[in-house]
């Protein structure tokens, strides 16, 4: 009964004019970025950070995770029509989409990914919504031992489904981990790294740090390999689904939502790991794996709703436990944090209307999604002619303003121009920048749990072992890595990074 008067009033939140109408701000915009190949999620959501701090919490957390799953949506249609992915999920996609549609079914295709992701995001949100309670009840219990070694999986994680090499993921992490250092000491009160800087004495802006290493970086990786777009057709018909294409792309759907849902909750890009895994399993079990590559059904429905219900269940470790699952959780831990909201299972209890609120709003956003996507697609279609260098001028300016407005610094927007260079430079030495924010995020919160469950263990470093929930988790965070550094799975890490450039 609590699931319902819990849910009750989260619709009662969500659907408040006020949030309804930030909710449709958050799936169109989110559509848009992921209709705009080279913009993405996590820089858009860290551009748009400073402006959250205007609005009320529930509104501006309800925008963020709308732009999240929109992006979802919205990548599927240029990876349909243009072959090229306006997220890298939707990578998959192009590979039988694109081909559907040059042979005339872009309409089919594009519905079939649409429908297939509002099925997905509706069971995996129902399952948020199942889970919630049990895992905020279980956090209830977590000590400062168990916090810890929780963010050891969590960074193990981020390290493990990283792409490329193992020694440069891991050095990202130690890089995030050691920016969140900087600032005043939490125990002696004594300045770290700061350079002198007293505009650095409560750390390095997060705002600053994710526009640069995401936003600028992005905007500059863009402009040196822009590429021409050439849309199939200029007019897209024929958007509804024949009976045999439902019936193709039913158990495909149905897997995809399931493996998404399991995969979504992993830390690092469970997105993007469900929509691959999705596409594995439905050519293993297709009666004529001979299809795909050549515009299969189940290869743009399976993957499409793989992705979808991963965005949805990426929230159940960052709203229970406070945990960020990839990049745009961590981008939505800080935009918590800039609302006076300290991530957590103490979310549940003292805020409830926030917590069902961003969830019922899960449900509406995806509804919006599907009622309509379809209908704008002509829209999408002559916005993917807009030239990249028309763009970036306008998102740079936004991006200044907003990152000045937060705490009126100039320091950081210097912090800005740094990271977006240092961005672009990782970028560019195939260092993935996702483990730095992971890191960056759960550096304070790993140090601050570390020593204080020394404290409460008089120094006795065993108490991290003697804990059986501890103990537990430092044993899934070492099996990760012994796994991840065995030869077979070093080499086909290698292998995928190499064929995705």
């Amino acid at each position: 009964m609590d699931l319902f008067s819990n849910l009750a009033l989260g619709f009662a939140t969500a659907a408040s004019p006020e949030n309804l109408l930030f909710c449709l701000i958050g799936v169109l915009l989110g559509t848009l970025i992921g209709v705009l190949p080279g913009i993405g999620a996590t820089a858009t959501i860290a551009m748009l950070l400073p402006i959250t701090f205007q609005l009320e919490p529930v509104s501006s957390l309800i925008m963020l995770a709308g732009i999240y799953y929109g992006a979802q949506y919205g990548g599927s249609t240029t990876a349909i029509l243009i072959n090229m992915p306006g997220e890298s999920s939707s990578a998959v996609t192009a590979i039988d989409g694109y081909q559907m549609a040059r042979k005339g079914r872009a309409g089919a295709a594009l519905s079939i990914a649409a429908l297939g992701s509002f099925f997905a995001g509706t069971v995996s949100t129902f399952l948020v919504a199942i889970f919630a309670l049990p895992l905020t009840a279980l956090a209830l219990k977590f000590g400062a031992a168990e916090y810890f070694s929780l963010m050891i999986v969590g960074l193990v994680s981020s390290i493990a489904l990283a792409h490329g090499s193992i020694v440069k993921a891991l050095a990202m992490v130690a890089l995030g981990l050691l920016l969140g250092l900087v600032g005043t000491d939490i125990y002696t009160g004594t300045p770290r790294f700061t350079l002198g800087i007293r505009e650095y004495a409560d750390g390095l802006n997060f705002v600053a740090v994710a526009v640069g290493v995401f936003g600028v970086a992005e905007i500059l990786r863009n402009l040196e390999g822009e590429k021409t777009r050439t849309l199939l057709m200029a007019k897209v018909s024929g958007l509804l689904p024949t009976r045999d294409d439902f019936k193709q792309m039913m158990w495909p759907v149905i897997r995809g939502t399931g493996i998404g849902s399991a995969l979504g909750i992993l830390p690092g890009g469970g997105a993007i790991l469900a929509a691959f895994a999705s596409y594995t399993v439905e050519k293993r079990l297709s009666k004529h794996p001979e299809e795909f590559g050549h515009g299969a059904i189940a290869g743009v429905a399976g993957p499409e709703s793989a992705n979808n219900a991963g965005a949805q269940t990426s929230f159940i470790p960052l709203l229970t436990l406070g945990i960020p699952a990839n990049p745009v959780m961590a981008l939505m831990v800080g935009a918590m944090i800039i609302q006076g909201i300290v991530p957590g299972p103490n979310v549940a209890s003292e805020q409830p209307a926030l917590f069902w609120g961003i969830i019922a709003s899960m449900w509406i956003g995806n509804l919006m999604l599907v009622v309509l996507n379809l209908p704008l697609i002509g829209l999408w279609v002559k916005l993917l002619t807009i030239p990249y260098y028309v763009l970036f001028p306008i998102i740079m300016a936004f991006c200044s303003i907003g990152v000045y407005s937060v705490n009126s610094n100039v320091y950081d927007l210097y912090a800005v121009a740094f990271f977006g260079l240092a961005g672009y430079a990782l970028v560019k030495l195939r260092c993935e920048p996702a483990p730095l924010l992971l890191g960056f995020v759960l550096g304070p919160l790993l140090e601050e749990n570390l020593r204080r469950a020394m404290i409460l263990s008089r120094g006795d470093a065993t108490t991290f072992v003697t804990r059986p929930i501890s103990a537990f988790l430092l044993l899934i965070a070492l099996a990760v890595l012994v796994v991840v550094f065995l030869p077979s799975v070093k080499k086909k890490r290698e292998a995928v990074f190499t064929e995705e450039d």
